[in-house]
């Protein structure tokens, strides 16, 4: 008896059900489950099969590939919303490689950081401690000034002094808003150099040998 032929009885043997007429001899059988859990092969995939996973068998019996049943609508949107969270870990976890160079390559270590983070301070105090300087300035003049307008309160009062007054309220005003500002600056610079520290902390222990 033929090879072929020993495939097909014990292909009958084991309850598959062949479709259609005989198989060709020689070459490969398909065969699935149909609707009901029936076991169906043909020398071509059974239409019974359409739509179901399968298996490729060869005249010798073996099973040369299994092919996945086609996935289902919701199937395939929960495989693309996996692939999209996917995508952006990779995405996650390449910008924080990146970041991690950059950072290795601004500092020389810790100290280093500590020290360039003393220089961005002193910077931004040197103009905070201007701006703080030129409004106690401006307060004092303000005090001459009103002392002065004292004088007018029942008469109509210079118009040089009013623009005085007037130009010294908007000073005021300015230079606390630049002071304001400075702060804010100087809280920035604190939190970006504390992460930096921070961060770079947690770099130097993944890399550091781990003691048996």
């Amino acid at each position: 008896m033929r090879r072929p032929e020993y495939l097909l009885a014990a292909l009958l043997l084991c309850g598959f059900a062949p479709a259609g007429p005989a198989m060709a001899a020689g070459g490969n059988i398909y065969c699935c489950e149909d609707a009901n859990g029936r076991s169906v092969c043909g020398d071509v995939l059974p239409v019974q099969c359409y739509g179901r996973a399968y298996r490729e068998i060869s005249p010798q019996g073996i099973v040369r590939r299994v092919v996945a049943a086609p996935m289902t609508a919701a199937e395939v949107a929960r495989q693309r919303e996996e692939e999209r969270r996917q995508r952006l870990e990779d995405e996650r976890i390449r910008i924080e490689r990146l970041r991690d160079k950059a950072l290795l390559e601004t500092y020389g270590g810790l100290d280093d950081i500590d020290v360039q983070q003393r220089r961005a301070e002193l910077e931004v105090e040197r103009d905070l401690d201007a701006a703080r300087q030129r409004e106690t300035e401006l307060r004092q003049a303000r005090v001459l000034l009103d002392r002065e307008a004292e004088f007018y309160a029942r008469r109509p009062m210079p118009p040089q002094l009013a623009k005085d007054l007037r130009e010294n309220q908007l000073e005021q005003l300015a230079q606390k808003s630049v002071i304001e500002s400075k702060q804010r600056q100087l809280e920035a610079i604190r939190a970006r150099y504390e992460e930096d520290r921070q961060r770079y902390r947690e770099i130097l222990e993944r890399r550091a040998p781990r003691s048996r």
